[in-house]
């Protein structure tokens, strides 16, 4: 079972500002080389599959 969360107006008390930790998003993720491949195939394979 879930606690509820409960607000309310005013303060929220002190606030604190962290320097940003996290990298940009495009150094998340290493990016592959993408390579474009036209393909034939015949009628009677693509209908098999």
């Amino acid at each position: 079972m879930k606690n509820k969360i409960e607000y309310t107006k005013g303060d929220i008390g002190k606030v604190k500002i962290i320097k940003d930790f996290l990298p940009p998003p495009s150094e998340l993720v290493l990016r592959d080389d993408n390579v474009k491949v036209t393909l034939s195939l015949s009628r009677r394979s693509i209908d098999f599959f």
